[in-house]
């Protein structure tokens, strides 16, 4: 086995040796062709080379990294800001195994500004690039709220949905609504202001978002003071409770600096096993913003790797920069992260790590909230674990996943000699079945006996209906059979790009043996286990369910074959008469007027006379 490997690394040797200089992205593949890392590099070939080079100190993840390389490929990138950007993208679609997995804010609300002639402002979860310009995400819901009340107080901005433009509204399709009456919007859908003037409030909301308040506070206060002097008193005491209103907003936020510069401030916090990266958003020396990470798997991490994916995962999509960033410590490319930052804002942002002084005092404020935010997720989760069956704990360690197995899917498929192919899906949640989710499947294509074909099927039809429809997937997904099943199900999620995304296993009647993909020997797991005790119970469940399914459209086909036989009395008929009557055999002593009644005289007369003629030959051959 040694020499076996020591001749594939010669050929990736041998493969290394033909790589461009260049910069650009290296993706590595596993035996099953999965891509389990992708990196960036200044030089392919001397970071391509340096994983193969025995005797090299390095981390534990990476040694385990390198044991499962199979073989690579890589794209060359003109320069390595395209580089960086290229493998945030790759990271994004594959979730690499090896690269730190990033448990970001997304399900976190943002603050949308529309991409209309009269833009609207609200608060939204869905993130659609269609020009539209976004702020947050927004981690504290009782902020966001606050914000939103004060944007539509200080800003008389339309709240409905109607689509318009300046000539729809010239066409006069629309009316004023309440918002108008109370004096909350200023009537934009009927041309009781233009297009201009609806833009300047638009503006001025940008400028609230990003934290430039200073300005906007004196230009309110200078036009309040100049509609008065023309004797406008109520336009002037408008503008004067919208000034108020946004120094209210602007003194509920925190002073962490005296000078004006735009700045965030990168922090990190460390458990045994996890880690928190904080986001703290300075404009105008005021704290406007934060944002965090979680990393579930960081033991074996270091911190500058942590902080320097962190800030690619932030600053790749951001729609607006500061002029600094100050972290805690230094980061590997940190002249590349600098280039793809100034290439964006236009200038230099400079990347700092404070030694002393009020920076400093600053990032210290940042660690102490990623330290909180920390502490709270592992008291949740210790919370969590308390209130879960003791076999989903004992499973998660049984079968080295990364999260629990909350969720569990299982598949089954039953058969009468290739006839009546179906298959079963059962779901168990936190170790108990799900009923309402359970989902049985007639089989379309499988012919004959062919338990392969059946999976493949099904398993096609499922995974790919919850990524048309987003889903939820599973954590872990059991398949009823060995190897070869497990084999052919690997296929289907390899083709959907799905591997990675959930732990599958192959759970084999015969022995109880787990089987795992990457592995030909079966997975050891005593038989008195909890953990196999669960996998036992969601594989018999799902086999009661797919025979309970097989058995159902048997009888039905046994049934309606027993009708159908009859001249006259299709499918529908058939039917018609067993819900009427309840079985054949009642169909067989129903009179004449009585099956009339039902399917009309010629039907009924073609049913007797089956009937009748049967019984007579049954008469026959008894007397014989």
């Amino acid at each position: 086995m040694a020499d076996e490997r020591h001749q594939h690394t010669d050929e990736l040797l041998q493969k290394v040796a033909g790589l461009p200089t260049r910069p650009g992205v290296y993706l590595h593949r596993d035996a099953q062709g999965t891509i389990i890392y992708v990196g960036k590099a200044k030089n392919l070939r001397a970071r391509v080379k340096s994983y193969f080079q025995e005797g090299r100190p390095v981390d534990a993840k990476t040694r385990a990294l390198m044991l499962r390389i199979a073989d690579f490929e890589t794209i060359v990138t003109d320069t390595e800001v395209e580089a960086l950007i290229l493998e945030n993208t790759l990271i994004k679609e594959h979730k690499p195994k090896y690269n730190i997995l990033l448990k970001d804010d997304k399900s976190y609300p943002y603050i949308r500004i529309t991409r209309e002639e009269f833009p609207r402002v609200f608060s939204t979860r869905r993130v659609i690039r269609d020009g539209s310009t976004y702020y947050g995400p927004y981690t504290d819901g009782t902020y966001l709220y606050g914000l939103m009340k004060t944007l539509r107080s200080v800003f008389p901005l339309r709240s409905c949905e109607l689509p318009l433009t300046e000539a729809t509204v010239a066409a006069g399709k629309y009316k004023v609504c309440l918002d108008y009456h109370i004096r909350k919007c200023e009537g934009p859908c009927q041309a009781h202001v233009g297009r201009e003037h609806y833009a300047q409030h638009i503006c001025d909301v940008h400028r609230v978002l990003q934290g430039k308040t200073r300005d906007l506070e004196r230009e309110l206060e200078q036009r309040m003071h100049e509609v008065a002097e023309q004797l406008r008193f109520e336009e002037a005491a408008d503008i004067r409770r919208r000034l108020e209103l946004l120094r209210d907003y602007t003194a509920k936020q925190k002073v962490v600096t005296t000078d004006d510069i735009d700045r965030d401030v990168v922090a990190m916090a460390r458990g045994e096993s996890q880690a928190c990266v904080v986001l703290l958003i300075i404009r105008d020396g005021k704290l406007v913003g934060k944002r965090h990470v979680f990393v579930a798997s960081a033991r074996d991490s270091a911190d500058a790797e942590i902080i320097r994916q962190a800030l690619e995962r932030w600053y790749i999509d951001a729609e607006q920069l500061p002029d600094e960033v100050l972290l805690p410590c230094d980061i590997d490319d940190a002249d590349v992260m600098e280039a793809y930052l100034a290439q964006v804002k236009g200038r230099v942002v400079h990347l700092i790590v404070p030694k002393i002084g009020d920076k400093k005092k600053v990032l210290q404020m940042a660690e102490m909230n990623a330290d909180v935010l920390l502490r709270e997720r592992l008291l949740h989760q210790a919370q969590l674990d308390q209130s879960l069956p003791k076999a989903i704990l004992t499973l998660q360690a049984d079968l080295r996943m990364e999260r629990m197995p909350r969720r569990i899917e299982c598949f089954d498929n039953s058969h009468m000699q290739g006839t009546d192919y179906v298959s079963s899906m059962v779901v168990f949640v936190d170790g108990k079945p799900k009923k309402s989710e359970y989902r049985h499947y007639k089989l379309r294509t499988v012919e004959g006996n062919d338990d392969f074909e059946a999976m493949k099927e099904v398993l096609t039809r499922r995974f790919s209906r919850a990524i048309e429809e987003e889903q939820a997937l599973p954590d872990l997904l059991i398949i009823d059979g060995g190897k070869g099943q497990l084999s052919h199900a690997m296929e289907v999620l390899t083709a959907l790009g799905l591997v990675g995304r959930f732990t599958v296993i192959g759970l084999a009647k015969r022995l109880e043996e787990v089987f795992i993909p990457t592995s030909a020997t079966p997975l050891y797991i005593a038989k008195a286990s909890p953990s196999l005790r669960l996998l036992q119970q969601a594989r018999d469940e799902a086999h009661r369910f797919a025979i309970t399914y097989h058995r159902t459209l048997r009888s039905k086909r046994t049934l309606q074959t027993a009708l159908t036989g009859i001249p006259g009395v299709g499918d529908a008929r058939a039917k018609k008469l067993l819900t009427a009557l309840g079985s054949v055999e009642q169909v067989r002593l129903a009179t004449h007027q009585q099956l009339a009644d039902i399917v009309g005289e010629a039907t009924a007369s073609a049913i007797r006379e089956h009937f009748d003629a049967a019984s007579v030959q049954g008469a026959e051959s008894a007397t014989d």
